[in-house]
């Protein structure tokens, strides 16, 4: 089965938007967890506008399933990540100013950088994974950067599938995912996966470990429950 790792920045985003502590970001992850999913996710940024750093902090605390933190490896989400301590931390190369996640690394410019960041994470015990696009020079690349993991970035997969073109969706993921696996990479996935696609994903994509999955959850949580969604996402990825 591949795991869920819900991302729980939305809850924080609705937070901060009134202040206080309702919703209540640790009780949230916490009845995530109760619900089934596998892992919980931030992704904290420098202007802390929904995760804040405490956040991750205190999260590590009382999370029983797998943490991952997901950040661009500037010095202070680097020190972050060596106090905290996570299951995993994901390499995203977002901007200062992104509004979410548009792109992933280019593993063969920045190879020498990426080394050195993973090889400090990997000597504290903390398993990595880096945001990567389809492209096979690309996962070459990133196999040369000594990753554990890579993580598919799906937003084209999401905006061809609700095109109605499914097939043509999924394969240059379905690639990549064989490409991975023969470079001995673990293949986790992210972005604007919902449950209308993640099944004919799951299904279409082999080797995949975990999904990263938070908007459209929180959407769909808004109509259905958050504890029914969650259960949803879980029966499409047995």
């Amino acid at each position: 089965m591949t795991k869920l790792s819900v991302n729980i920045n939305k809850i924080a985003t609705l937070r901060n938007a009134r202040g206080g502590n309702v919703p209540d970001v640790l009780k949230t992850a916490t009845d995530i967890e109760a619900f089934g999913a596998q892992g919980i996710t931030v992704h904290p940024r420098p202007d802390e506008r929904h995760i804040r750093y405490q956040d991750a902090r205190d999260l590590k605390a009382i999370v029983t399933t797998e943490f991952n933190i997901e950040g661009n490896p500037v010095p202070k989400f680097i020190d972050l990540v060596l106090e905290v301590r996570p299951t995993q931390v994901t390499l995203v190369p977002d901007a200062v100013d992104a509004i979410t996640s548009n792109a992933g690394w280019d593993t063969i410019k920045n190879r020498d950088f990426l080394k050195e960041v993973i090889s400090t994470f990997k000597e504290n015990g903390i398993r990595t994974s880096i945001f990567t696009d389809t492209d096979p020079k690309i996962i070459e690349g990133a196999a040369e950067t000594g990753t554990n993991r890579i993580e598919l970035y799906t937003e084209s997969f999401a905006k061809l599938y609700q095109d109605g073109k499914p097939e043509l969706a999924v394969k240059s993921y379905a690639k990549a995912a064989k490409m991975a696996h023969q470079l001995g990479l673990g293949l986790n996935a992210g972005h604007d996966l919902s449950l209308d696609n993640i099944k004919y994903f799951k299904d279409n994509v082999p080797h995949l470990l975990e999904v990263s999955i938070g908007h459209a959850l929180i959407c769909e949580s808004l109509y259905l429950g958050l504890e029914n969604v969650v259960n949803m996402y879980l029966h499409r990825l047995k």
